[in-house]
């Protein structure tokens, strides 16, 4: 019996000792947090932009000592640009891999996708770019969990709106709007309502789908009409040969849109003699003389040797929103973060500066860009207060 007394004894003390070297959020040397990203499929540009800036402010934070000595191990996985992939990929990170916050999907579909995973496990997630109206508040309320540092869909509506009467002097427009998804529609919604409220007038709107090409049949229609502005939200495959196709019908009013026409074939497809008085609205601008603006600048093109682009900025941005959120966490977990990020204030960022409101929503200028023969000439915040 003394021989089992003392098998016993030997068996407990070892999983003591066992348990007491498992890692843990709290006594690690490394802070798990997890990467979901869109790295292949249909909208992988989006999600390796975002990783690339996510990996450089990571980079950055460890060289300069992590969070309070501790090193930033980030988990990456590529969600293939799927959301049931997302979701699953979500509930692999924070049951597995342990980590104490999930950065991305890129798009509105698949981060909403994610948030009744985070709800659940009570870790927060966030995205740098999922603009939808309804990502982080519906009919329930607040999703406690989940956080954007981006603007929405009708904040860009709206800021283009007013752009057009208040900065631009126009009374008149014209919407071609991308009927086949919640982006457009969206930014339509919101454009037209605060244009008519301002006084303006909208004159005609048409729509198109996903994958049109020939949009001359809509430009004859509208050719008649009194107009001095055109607003088309939707993204540049299409937005691309609307202008094209306008300007050699002899439409010469400026053009607006969102950050949808950020892409380096709008003017591939448009060419750069139609993209004069072109305005989008943008979460940055590499036109910024903020010297916050110009250090990442340089930072990515001697990592990456080529100029980031909005999506390299936020990137950047969200993995700075969520060290910044642990750092001041009162504990370890996952709603000690939740409560620090949601208690963001004067965060001081390469995409502006913002606090977080009580729908976890980043308020922030919009950065509204102009275009001469397709090359940025200039840009502008523009505040929504």
């Amino acid at each position: 019996m003394k021989k089992i007394a003392l098998l016993l004894t030997a068996v407990i003390v070892s999983i003591a000792v066992f348990a007491g070297c498992t890692p843990s959020a709290g006594n690690s040397d490394t802070i798990k947090i997890g990467v979901n990203y869109e790295l292949s499929g249909d909208v992988a540009t989006y999600g390796q932009s975002s990783v690339h800036g996510i990996e450089l402010a990571i980079e950055e934070i460890n060289a300069a000592g992590g969070i309070n000595g501790k090193q930033i191990e980030l988990v990456k996985y590529d969600n293939k640009s799927q959301e049931a992939e997302a979701t699953t990929l979500t509930t692999k990170l924070m049951t597995n891999d342990k980590v104490l916050a999930v950065m991305g999907p890129a798009t509105s579909g698949a981060f909403k996708a994610t948030i009744p995973v985070a709800q659940q496990h009570k870790i927060p997630v966030a995205s740098g770019s999922a603009t939808a109206d309804d990502v982080t508040v519906d009919a329930n309320g607040v999703k406690e969990y989940a956080f954007r540092i981006c603007f929405s869909d009708s904040y860009q509506g709206t800021g283009m709106a007013n752009y057009a009467l208040n900065n631009l002097n126009k009374t008149r427009a014209v919407v071609i709007l991308d009927s086949s998804s919640d982006y457009g529609k969206g930014l339509a919604a919101n454009f037209v309502s605060t244009f008519e409220a301002g006084g303006g007038v909208v004159v005609a709107q048409e729509a198109y789908v996903e994958g049109d090409t020939d949009f001359n049949s809509i430009i004859t229609k509208i050719k008649g009409e009194d107009f001095d502005v055109m607003f088309i939200p939707g993204y540049y495959e299409e937005v691309g040969l609307i202008i094209k196709q306008a300007r050699e019908q002899g439409i010469d009013v400026p053009i607006l849109g969102a950050d949808g026409f950020d892409s380096p074939d709008l003017i591939k497809l448009a060419g750069a003699s139609a993209l004069n008085e072109i305005y989008f609205s943008n979460h940055y601008s590499s036109l910024d003389q903020d010297p916050v603006v110009q250090d990442f600048i340089k930072a990515f093109e001697k990592k990456y040797d080529r100029q980031p682009d909005a999506f390299n900025a936020l990137g950047y941005d969200l993995a700075r929103f969520i060290v910044d959120g642990i750092r001041r966490a009162e504990k370890l977990d996952g709603e000690s973060v939740k409560e620090a990020l949601a208690a963001t204030t004067e965060f001081n960022g390469v995409t502006g500066n913002f606090s977080v409101d009580e729908n976890h929503n980043a308020v922030k200028a919009l950065v509204v860009i102009e275009l001469k023969d397709g090359v940025q000439h200039s840009s502008e915040r523009l505040s929504m207060d």
